[in-house]
């Protein structure tokens, strides 16, 4: 077990650089689907590995032991490494313990901060415009979800470019795209090697709704322009507040988002996007698999362990 138990913990290093490599070849909404999944799935990987480490080491000590009804010896001496890595394991089983819900509690807390600020102000539909000179725009996700706008932003906005930002914005909220986040942000908790997905994630997001906005406008150059003066007002008024789980049409490298608006990207190759696929797909089946390798080990060990106890008992068979 000792050596397929390290398998999850070390594959995002090699899946992340990929991965980055691979949504930028494939769609926005088929790129966020597939980097949201690989890291829940590497993430959730290398928390199952942690456990198992823990519980290794945790199956030596003798009053566990003695709760499964085997003596400890019978599970073999282990790897020199065996009780340093379930000490380490525990120990991060137990920072993460604390780490989740706390992120979890604070994205929660500031969502409901801001709707109750939407709820004291008067709104049209799933439209409030916020009182405020600082240019922002933001998808509030929720029920019901809002689209929360400055008054300092639709200044800076002319009415069709108003329109456009609408459209990206309600797309974020149809898409459903804050969950997208709340996932990635979930797996970065449980493996910090997942950080490098952040930025790659929340770009396919940001183009899955340049995209919707496009398609409803009918007017790609309009979106691109609508996309670059918003990002050009809000970034002249610096950082503005927002729950961390909210998207914006702002965020992100919006020069590049304009030009892939306004120049329709060249078909890609068959060979490397297929060939990045199944990379990817060997990483993941790699992770998964070498977990549960470990489990079904450290399972037929503590079996074996209980088989050997009852027949050296004196009331075994």
């Amino acid at each position: 077990m000792m050596y397929a138990v390290w398998l999850p913990l070390l594959v995002p290093l090699l899946a992340v650089p990929v991965a980055r490599r691979g949504a930028e070849l494939l769609p926005p909404r088929t790129a966020a689907w597939a980097l949201t999944a690989l890291a829940l799935v590497l993430a959730g990987s290398s928390t199952a590995a942690l456990a198992l480490l823990a519980l290794d080491g945790a199956l030596r000590l003798p009053f566990v032991a003695a709760l499964g009804h085997f003596s400890p010896h019978l599970l073999g001496d282990g790897s020199p490494a065996t009780v340093p890595a379930a000490v380490l394991a525990a120990l991060a089983l137990a920072g993460l313990g604390v780490l989740v819900p706390w992120r979890a509690r604070r994205h929660l807390r500031e969502l409901r901060a801001a709707h109750r600020q939407c709820g004291h102000e008067p709104g049209a539909g799933d439209l409030w415009v916020r009182p405020d000179t600082r240019p922002d725009a933001y998808a509030l996700p929720g029920r019901p979800g809002r689209i929360v706008v400055t008054t300092g932003m639709l200044r800076a906005l002319s009415a069709r470019e108003r329109e456009v930002l609408f459209a990206h914005e309600r797309a974020h909220l149809v898409g459903r795209h804050h969950l997208f986040l709340a996932g990635g942000e979930l797996a970065v908790a449980l493996h910090p090697a997942l950080r490098g997905l952040r930025a790659p994630l929340s770009y396919a997001l940001e183009r899955w709704a340049d995209e919707s906005a496009a398609r409803a406008t009918g007017d790609r150059a309009l979106t691109a322009r609508a996309v670059g003066r918003a990002a050009l007002a809000a970034g002249a008024a610096g950082p503005a507040p927002r729950p961390r789980l909210s998207l914006t049409a702002t965020a992100g490298p919006v020069p590049r988002r304009v030009t892939a608006l306004l120049n329709r990207s060249a078909p890609v190759g068959r060979l490397l996007p297929r060939a990045l696929a199944c990379l990817l797909l060997a990483c993941v089946t790699l992770s998964a698999a070498a977990a549960l390798e470990a489990a079904t080990d450290l399972h037929n060990g503590i079996e074996t362990a209980q088989g050997e106890t009852g027949h050296l008992s004196p009331h075994g068979g």
